[in-house]
Parts: C-alpha cells; structure tokens; sequence
C-alpha cells in the first residue's frame, strides 16, 4: 500500500470507527464517506471496502446533500492564550509555492530553548493543538504546530471539519512530509530555539506523520506519536531520535501494528519505549473529543514532558 493510500485509509477507517462508536450519526458518517470518496460513486466503493452494507445509491444522495452535523462544543484550555507566561501567536511563511500558516508559542522573556514541533490530527489546526503548542511553552520549550491546510487556504477557512479530513486524506504523505520538514527548519531559524534540540509530538494522523518524520529528519532527538499509524518499516532505521509511542489499549485498529513495529525498533536498535494505557480509547488525550480520558491524557503527557526532558537536555 503507497503512503497516500495509507494515509487515506486511515482517514475512511477512522470515520467508520467514529460511526460506529456513536461519536457521529449514520447520515454524517455517510455525508462524510462521499465527500471522501469524492461523489456516491466512490463512497459506494469505499464503504464496500469499509465492509459496510445495506446503504443505497439514494441514501448516499441524501447524504451529500445534507449539512455537517454540529459538533461538539470546545472545552476550556488548560493554557489561557493571554497567560502572562508565554507568547503565543499565529505565523506565516512562503514555501514550496504557497503561504504556510502556523502557530507558535514560547515562554515569555525566554531567550533560548528547546523546540518542539506539534503536528494536527486529521481535522487540522483546531484550537485544542493550539494548547498543546501552549502546554509546551508553559513547560519551556519554543512550539511550532504547522496547518498542513495552508496550501487551501488553512484550516479557519473551513467549518466542515470533514473537508479538511478529506483534503489531508487525499494529499500524499511525501507532500505533508516536505510541509513538515519546511516546518522544522522555520522551527529552528526562530530566534531562541536551541537547534541542536529538536523534537516532534503529533497526534492520531499526525501521530502517524510523526512515525514518518522520524524516518526522514535525522536531526530530531526525541518524538513523541500518540496513537499514530506505524510508517514504514523499512525506514524504521533511519530514525536517529528517541521514540516514545503512546498507545490508547481500546485502540485494536492503530494497535495491530504496534508488535511488527516494536520488532523492526529492536531490530534498529532504536532507542525507544511503547506506554499502551489500558481502557483508553484512539484519540483519548483530545479533551475536546468524546474519547477524552482524563487520568490517560494525564499520565500520556506527563510521559510526554519526561521524554523531552530526558532527550532534549
């Protein structure tokens, strides 16, 4: 399977599994299947191979028609954008052809750190990773979270997060990839940012981008992927960083990959460790999703702070 297949998959078999646990409707996961599949024709061939039945060329029509289903409201963030310890801000930069949009966030007054680039999950740059980039400016590190929406515009400019899937899902990771790596090097020229101490966390999709990047930066020291798709294994010893995979237990469709990956970081002598949270579910550290675990999320970011203090000392 090519990386833009898989990273299309991913994005189908995450909508399923979102429909299936309830988190969306029958008529938005249906909605979304077709915007994905990119007409009634597609999404037909593609719950075919989702092993869903029983849906009818009509129902799919209806489907496409109908509007996105609300969702669900945003919690407050741990990290209040006007904390007077931290400057955060949203940046942009010309690269490959086109405007880049990112966010970045540091501590206030401080004149060097660590940098630490945070990569979106599969409905871009929302609120909740702007946070995250600010949780690691509260805990001392430069942040950079790219929008790898930026080449259509960004991700504001979207109210149906399921476009944006669908863009990400449709774009091929090599390109995602040459964002990231655009990304980094933004990451280093920042005034303050210790370039020798670079480091990646990235969650769901851009948990399984950070795999990937791993693979293809030999300059990151540590990367932390929650609940991300392994990259391929082949490339597995190319990676020079530290690697600490954070895994939800419930997550049977992300975890299936984990024992073949495991093997191939052994095999590299790749200095990592696999933290698996019994009764977590995909996507548990979201505080604004409905598989939010609090005491997992907890726990999975204290690790995450751990790990950089470790490898970016």
């Amino acid at each position: 399977m090519s990386d833009r297949q898989d990273l299309f998959r991913y994005v189908a078999e995450e909508f399923a599994e979102d429909y299936r646990e309830g988190e969306i409707d029958r008529r938005e996961f249906l909605r979304r299947t077709v915007l994905l599949g990119g007409g009634v024709s597609g999404a037909r061939a593609l719950l075919a191979s989702l092993g869903v039945s029983g849906v009818s060329s009509a129902e799919l029509a209806q489907a496409q028609q109908a509007n996105p289903q609300a969702p669900a409201p945003e919690s407050k963030p741990l990290v209040d954008p006007n904390d007077p310890a931290i400057q955060a801000q949203e940046i942009r930069y010309s690269a490959r052809g086109f405007e880049h949009i990112a966010y970045l966030a540091r501590p206030a007054g401080s004149a060097s750190a660590p940098g630490v680039l945070v990569i979106h999950e599969n409905r871009g740059l929302q609120p909740h990773i702007q946070d995250v980039a600010r949780r690691l400016a509260k805990a001392g590190y430069i942040a950079l979270a790219p929008d790898l929406v930026s080449k259509v515009g960004g991700t504001a400019k979207f109210t149906d997060t399921a476009q944006i899937s669908s863009y990400l899902a449709q774009t091929p990771a090599e390109e995602h990839i040459a964002n990231l790596q655009e990304a980094l090097r933004v990451l280093k020229a920042t005034p303050g940012v210790q370039a020798d101490r670079l480091g990646v966390v990235g969650f769901c999709f851009g948990g399984g981008l950070t795999w990937r990047l791993a693979t293809e930066a030999p300059e990151l020291k540590a990367v932390v992927p929650f609940y991300g798709p392994a990259p391929d294994l082949a490339k597995v010893p190319n990676i020079k960083a530290a690697v600490l995979g954070i895994y939800g237990g419930n997550d049977a469709r992300i975890n299936a990959g984990i024992p073949a990956l495991e093997a191939a970081l052994k095999k590299a002598g790749i200095k990592y460790q696999i933290k698996i949270y019994e009764g977590a579910n995909h996507a548990f550290h979201n505080d604004t999703g409905a598989n939010y675990n609090p005491a997992a999320a907890e726990d999975a970011w204290r690790m995450t702070l751990e790990w950089f203090r470790t490898y970016l000392a």
